[in-house]
């Protein structure tokens, strides 16, 4: 624990910012501190709004507590929270166990040039969620579907019933149709095939969602904050149509930034497809 409580030592700051022969530690004590504010930064935004956050304001309050009972003398108090703060880091990653997974799960979001890509959707799929999201808008049907990019998604398309079939807007349409025995949770399209139907998605933790929202916006957030993929909704109480891509959910947008949107993200060239064309220009 010794380790933990010289960061509240003066003589340890003094120390990192000690130029002695070369700037060249001053200089590296900055980047080491800066990278370390960036990562507890990252942190922060990543738990903002979800269950961890309410864990964090507890953790410095009880930091709080513990710096006061050393500057008091109080030595069995700091002594006791000492333990609990050495014993409760297991405790926290055990309770904590799914929101640390999520995290990680969008730590290696980031990582896609590990993943080997695809081909690109070609216009005629971006023809086809526009045409059957237009459709369902304007009755009111409520649809969920999630198109797989880098990362996959087969860990949530084993929990549907697989269909491989070929993406157009009449399926699409037939599938959300209310009271059919396909049209209850999420399409998951793989590839160039509508891979699966009636899947389920991971429901977000964040709270400040308004409640105007239900479950389909709620799991289209959700599946968005673990995996790349390109999630679409329409809402079945106003018909709105809304979108959520890395973590970021635009409700309620234009019949123009959803074609904008669709055709930025499955429209673009793929890294494999970039290199190739490099390749011809040499």
């Amino acid at each position: 624990m010794n380790s933990f409580n010289q960061f509240f030592n003066l003589d340890f700051w003094q120390k990192i910012f000690e130029l002695n022969e070369s700037p060249w530690r001053l200089v590296m004590s900055i980047l080491d501190i800066a990278i370390v504010s960036y990562f507890l930064y990252r942190v922060i935004g990543f738990i903002q709004g979800t269950k961890l956050m309410t864990l964090v304001r507890g953790v410095i309050v009880f930091i709080a507590i513990k710096v006061v009972a050393g500057l008091a003398g109080l030595t069995t108090v700091e002594w006791l929270l000492n333990q609990v703060i050495t014993y409760g880091a297991i405790a926290i990653v055990i309770i904590f166990q799914p929101e640390i997974r999520r995290a990680l799960e969008s730590l290696g979001r980031t990582s896609t040039f590990l993943i080997p890509s695809r081909s690109a959707r070609t216009s005629d799929h971006v023809a086809a969620y526009e045409k059957s999201f237009a459709y369902m808008s304007e009755r009111r049907i409520g649809a969920l579907i999630a198109i797989e990019q880098a990362q996959s998604l087969e860990e949530f398309a084993s929990t549907g019933i697989r269909l491989d079939a070929d993406v157009s807007s009449e399926l699409i349409i037939n599938i959300f149709i209310p009271n059919t025995p396909l049209h209850d949770g999420a399409v998951i399209v793989q590839g160039d095939k509508i891979a699966v139907t009636s899947a389920y998605l991971p429901l977000t933790e964040k709270s400040g969602i308004s409640k105007e929202f239900g479950t389909r916006h709620r799991a289209a957030i959700g599946l968005s904050e673990v995996s790349d993929a390109l999630v679409l909704v329409v809402s079945e109480e106003t018909g709105g149509i809304s979108v959520a891509h890395n973590g970021q959910f635009m409700a309620d947008i234009s019949k123009e930034k959803f074609h904008e949107l669709l055709t930025a993200t499955l429209s673009a060239p793929t890294a494999s497809a970039e290199s190739k064309k490099g390749g011809k220009k040499k």
